[in-house]
């Protein structure tokens, strides 16, 4: 419903933006182009007369001018509704997040994460800005910012992380009952995985934490 009236309000402006301009245009040519032989001009005429015709039309553009300038100045322009209708959410030194782009992701985001709340994704938003930058400036290239992300994540964190076998042990001696019997060989490959990603997790939250610091990060978003 808000989009058919900003649409009808469009319609609107632009109808009366199009009737003052040709109003604007049809009247130049009447004024600039009278000459006092051709028309009897309602200023004072004869010796002693306050102006000439050229003088009265040069006030009379002026006038009409001026008029113009008001009418576009105070008109509720199609290009300031829609900055009214967006706006900024949050800032990564100059980069923006907008109001428009925050919903989108939201609406994306909230098909696989129900729960997840608008302040969650707006945190993710500024935190992905932040490591496509790095990972921008460290020159790599992918083709997508998902490639991008993960490339960068891979040889920023996860190249450094080693998982030993004794932590490997200790957590199948801690988790006997979820492997229902299971020898340690054969879940050995699952919980390596599920140790890398757990530290991987847990170094990528860090490295945000850093990034964070060392920007300048701004939210203004009431939620």
């Amino acid at each position: 419903m808000r989009f058919k009236i900003v649409k009808r309000l469009k319609v609107k402006v632009n109808n009366g933006c199009k009737i003052i301009t040709t109003l604007f245009i049809k009247s130049l040519p009447i004024s600039l182009c009278q000459r006092e032989e051709f028309d009897a001009s309602l200023v004072k005429r004869g010796k002693g007369r306050f102006f000439n015709q050229y003088q009265f039309d040069c006030i009379l553009f002026v006038f009409y001018l001026f008029l113009f300038s008001c009418l576009l100045l105070f008109a509720p322009c199609p290009v300031l509704s829609a900055g009214i209708q967006d706006r900024v959410v949050a800032f990564v030194d100059n980069t923006a997040i907008t109001l428009s782009d925050l919903e989108a992701k939201y609406a994306e985001t909230l098909k696989a994460t129900p729960n997840i709340t608008t302040m969650e994704v707006l945190n993710t938003m500024v935190n992905r800005t932040l490591l496509l930058r790095e990972a921008k400036r460290f020159r790599l290239e992918g083709p997508s910012e998902e490639e991008l992300l993960k490339e960068y994540i891979n040889l920023k964190i996860r190249a450094f992380i080693r998982i030993r076998d004794q932590a490997i042990a200790d957590f199948y001696q801690q988790h006997l009952i979820d492997f229902q019997g299971k020898e340690l060989d054969e879940v050995r490959d699952q919980i390596e995985t599920y140790l890398i990603e757990n530290e991987l997790n847990q170094r990528l939250k860090s490295h945000i934490e850093e990034l964070r610091g060392k920007s300048c990060v701004k939210v203004q978003f009431n939620h």
